[in-house]
């Protein structure tokens, strides 16, 4: 776990950035244990949990029957009541403001497009849930390009921001080096793979419990772990790569 991290959103709080990564440079994250196969199985997650402000305003079974008809109105009713829970979804994993509405755009295409697959039990925004995110791993799997940070890419205020995080300096951080924490916080994870950037942001930075990750990306609770163990591990060597003479 992420010793004396704040449950705080991501990235509204540079806080939280900067302590996750000093915990990373201290060498605070552990791996979780791998549940034993008899453990008794985890509670289902809520349904604000998984990005839904508002669950008793659950989209109608009526609502879904006109909208698979190709009731226009349904659609546009179904799109005003989900988006802003899509939006908070994608805006999690991606990164680059100018790929968000484009990505929103694509999840909502696959809803009406898998619209009849939709069988349940599970909530309908449940459903959208998982499939936003699953979007945004097959988004990110399809950049190629994920650069590597280097020590000679950082300018002189990084180098001095990232200096004072891994020397541990007490006091708190000023607006401008926790903006530059969170900028290389972000850089950082998006050299990871699609998979470790999905689990590390929902695990980690989100602080969302194991078995939503796993309502979310359809991954068993073992391959969230592992995913998340290799991708600290990672994190913490490419900061201590980074870590000034």
């Amino acid at each position: 776990m992420i010793h004396a991290f704040q449950p705080q959103p991501f990235p509204d709080s540079p806080l939280s950035a900067r302590e996750l990564l000093g915990s990373l440079a201290d060498g605070l994250i552990e791996p979780a244990p791998c549940e034993a196969d008899d453990a008794p199985a985890a509670k289902k997650p809520e349904a604000a949990s998984l990005g839904i402000s508002d669950p008793a305003r659950e989209i109608s079974g009526e609502l879904l029957h006109r909208a698979s008809k190709g009731d226009a109105q349904a659609g546009k009713e179904i799109v005003e009541s989900l988006h802003p829970m899509v939006s908070r979804l994608v805006k999690g994993q991606i990164r680059r403001h100018a790929d968000l509405e484009d990505v929103v755009q694509e999840v909502f295409l696959k809803v009406f497009a898998k619209l009849h697959q939709f069988r349940g039990p599970q909530p309908f925004s449940h459903w959208v849930s998982r499939l936003s995110v699953t979007t945004c791993y097959d988004w990110l799997r399809r950049q190629k390009a994920r650069p590597a940070v280097m020590a000679s890419d950082l300018s002189e205020p990084e180098r001095h921001a990232l200096e004072q995080t891994l020397a541990n300096e007490s006091g708190e951080a000023s607006a401008t080096r926790s903006d530059l924490m969170i900028g290389l916080l972000d850089r950082l994870i998006a050299s990871l793979k699609p998979q470790e950037q999905i689990v590390i942001r929902l695990l980690d930075l989100e602080e969302r419990a194991v078995a939503e990750v796993s309502e979310l990306t359809g991954w068993g609770h073992s391959k969230i772990k592992v995913t998340a163990f290799r991708a600290r591990k990672k994190l913490s060597s490419l900061l201590q790569s980074l870590d000034p003479p």
